[in-house]
């Protein structure tokens, strides 16, 4: 059996103001024809299918004329789709009847039961050919209950201990279907989640799932049963432990500047008998983005070896020259016109210090978001070390209740 593990799409993702819609379709695109071309069995497809818990039409139109296509292919007979953080687990979870028909299994929020999350993938005979632990993304109250006048390491404590407790209850759940079916079955598990040490880059719009570091798993969190774990969340392609079979395949369009140059992929896995196949497979760039940095010279510069080339990239451009110049937008502008390359954004950075000041150096509003807010909110107000962190603690789950309501859950 061949399985392709894929995640976090962030259909309807914009950079800038920009919309990416042909990016995401030309990587659906492509990743039909890898399916159809590696007879790809089953898809897994591990969390943040969308970018946010309302999709617009379009986002929508994309990823069911792509369910359509594969449903209907000669080669792939199952794609199984967890919730990823953000994603809203009822909207996915809406239409689970009617895609389960399509052999489509959505798992958007964790069930009652851990068979809820229990998937027996069969060929066309009707025989197993293996076995999906659909764990979706997990949120604090899925996973724990608050008690009065907890610490930070109790709230810990709990929040891991939650995560383990439910992989093991789903994965022991599975190992009884196997018994039952009978002979080696792969048993393959999926998450969303940060795991310890995992690896983000700037700008790759990575949010922590739960409080600040807290419940960032370790590999023990994942019984030792499983024979292959898709994780999403994570954009840069990674092991987890160092373990082949652990993995997170990464997002396969760039989220911003910070991913520019970054070698996406999907994972290609195979089993045979008791031999286990894992291949990477390189997803090609579907819209090269380019960050320049420097003097105004050094940034045209850059500029005129790209307009030679032919390049339609999108570029971030940040000017640290120690002149000021009266039209920097212009200039810019000008070096560009008549080409394929497209501004999304410029950043002069010898302004915003002269005018920001040197706390905030390099920075505007719009470069931080809600908890590099608070944080300068309490160094401004000088509130002692011992203080800060039960009130990040407090303003993070604020944050996530926000969050969580805003999806309308």
């Amino acid at each position: 059996m061949k399985l392709l593990h894929t995640s976090d799409w962030h259909l309807g993702h914009t950079l800038y103001g920009r919309s990416r819609y042909d990016e995401f379709s030309a990587f659906l695109d492509w990743l039909f024809e890898l399916i159809e071309k590696e007879h790809v069995d089953a898809l897994l497809v591990a969390g943040d299918v969308f970018d946010s818990a309302v999709p617009g039409s379009r986002a929508q139109e994309i990823y069911y004329g792509f369910l359509n296509r594969v449903a209907r292919s000669k080669v792939c007979r199952h794609v199984v789709i967890i919730a990823g953080n953000h994603d809203s687990p009822s909207f996915l979870d809406a239409p689970k009847a009617l895609l389960c028909a399509l052999d489509v299994h959505v798992v958007g929020s964790p069930g009652d039961d851990p068979m809820d999350e229990v998937m027996v993938l069969r060929d066309r005979k009707g025989k197993a050919e293996a076995i999906v632990c659909a764990v979706p993304h997990l949120r604090d109250r899925d996973i724990r209950m608050v008690g009065p006048g907890e610490s930070m390491e109790e709230k810990n404590r709990k929040m891991i201990d939650g995560i383990e407790r439910h992989y093991r209850d789903v994965c022991q759940a599975a190992e009884q279907v196997r018994l039952q079916e009978g002979g080696f079955l792969p048993l393959i598990a999926m998450g969303h989640l940060f795991t310890a040490g995992g690896t983000t880059v700037e700008g790759d719009g990575v949010r922590e799932i739960y409080v600040g570091s807290l419940a960032h798993v370790s590999r023990s969190v994942f019984p030792a049963g499983i024979d292959y774990l898709a994780l999403g969340h994570l954009h840069v392609p990674q092991q987890v432990a160092g373990e082949e079979h652990l993995r997170y395949s990464g997002s396969p369009v760039p989220m911003g500047f910070g991913e520019a140059g970054q070698q996406k992929e999907v994972v290609l896995v195979e089993f045979s008998g008791n031999e286990r196949t894992i291949s990477a497979v390189f997803v090609p760039c579907f819209q090269q983005l380019e960050r320049i940095g420097g003097t105004l010279e050094a940034i045209t510069s850059r500029i005129v070896d790209l307009r030679a080339a032919g390049s339609s990239a999108w570029l971030e451009i940040e000017y640290t020259g120690n002149d000021l110049p009266g039209d920097l937008r212009g200039l810019i502008d000008e070096a560009v016109k008549g080409s394929s390359l497209e501004i999304r954004r410029i950043r002069n950075s010898r302004a915003a210090s002269l005018a920001i000041g040197p706390v905030s150096q390099d920075e505007s509003l719009e470069d931080l978001d809600e908890l590099d807010v608070f944080l300068r909110r309490l160094d401004a107000a000088n509130v002692p070390e011992a203080q800060r962190p039960s009130l990040l603690l407090a303003y993070q789950e604020i944050v996530e209740l926000v969050r969580n309501e805003k999806k309308g859950e």
